[in-house]
């Protein structure tokens, strides 16, 4: 494929290419499809009424799903299971909290979340997964179920389109109040920049695996937060709680990098021992990349 090809397929890959188009609908069309067209291997189980394996019959299962050959040779009762009971149900957790708001260039946080959350319920969708959405910041602001349906989709894309960003977080509560609102087992896709404490974040964290979840994160900062490119008298602004702070950032460069690379570091720490998959993401990040790691972490667990 030439280079000029490569580029017009991937136009909406780049976070400035997404800003400028501002609908959700395509660009999660366009990265879907101009990315995924090329894999030959799905990464989900799918939605299928195809045979898939026994499972022992239980109280309440119903009685035409018995498999009458299976007791013939073991004098006990089995039921067929299906790939419905098995395709994936996926529930995507977007913080739009104050500090989401934040950029130094191009798309803040919070949009470069919204169009990755976009393309990943589209992505679900077009395997026919069922994907839901929770918008939170000190709280739950808004919950839809997982389905699997396009108008679901339309759905899904209208909310994110309409998401009202503000306010602190509670990330810790909230996470820990989703893992006992969230009955069945599925896929918990969490898209934040975790501004917020460390071991509370991890330990509701853990409250997920605890009941069987999947869990991936996005870890979304912008490239300003990261590596500090200030270099003049500033006024810094607590976007959450207002708290103004002038700083010279010479004084205070080399303990600011070294406070966010523990920070970092304590997520990548205390995901990778709970078994969590964990995906730095700056905000000028193309999404083919993230989606690669995506797949990549979906793929494994098949």
């Amino acid at each position: 494929m030439s280079e000029v090809a490569l580029k017009r397929r991937y136009t909406y890959l780049e976070p400035e290419a997404a800003s400028r188009l501002r609908n959700l609908n395509l660009v999660a069309r366009s990265v879907v499809e101009g990315f995924v067209s090329g894999l030959h291997r799905s990464p989900y189980h799918g939605f299928s009424v195809e045979f898939a394996e026994h499972r022992e019959y239980a109280p309440g299962d119903n009685i035409k799903d018995l498999d009458w050959r299976a007791w013939a040779k073991s004098d006990r009762f089995y039921v067929k299971r299906y790939e419905e009971e098995t395709n994936l149900s996926a529930h995507i957790l977007l913080d739009t909290s104050a500090s989401m708001t934040f950029r130094s260039r191009g798309l803040s946080k919070l949009e470069y979340a919204c169009f990755l959350a976009a393309s990943l319920a589209y992505l679900m969708v077009r395997q026919q997964d069922s994907v839901g959405l929770v918008v939170f910041a000190k709280g739950i602001q808004e919950r839809l179920p997982p389905h699997s349906t396009t108008a679901h989709l339309n759905e899904l894309l209208r909310a994110l389109e309409q998401v009202k960003p503000g306010g602190e977080t509670d990330t810790a509560a909230t996470f820990h109040q989703l893992a006992e609102m969230i009955k069945r087992r599925g896929l918990i896709v969490i898209l934040s920049d975790l501004l917020d404490d460390e071991r509370e974040v991890l330990r509701a964290l853990r409250h997920f695996r605890h009941r069987r979840h999947e869990v991936i994160i996005f870890h979304i900062l912008d490239p300003a937060e990261r590596h500090f490119p200030y270099s003049r008298l500033s006024d810094f602004v607590d976007l959450e709680t207002g708290d103004r702070l002038q700083v010279d950032p010479r004084f205070v460069r080399r303990d600011y990098l070294e406070q966010m690379e523990a920070f970092v570091a304590n997520y990548r720490r205390g995901t990778t021992e709970s078994a969590i998959d964990y995906i730095l993401a700056e905000t000028t990040t193309p999404y083919d990349r993230l989606l690669l790691s995506y797949l990549s972490r979906r793929s494994k667990v098949r």
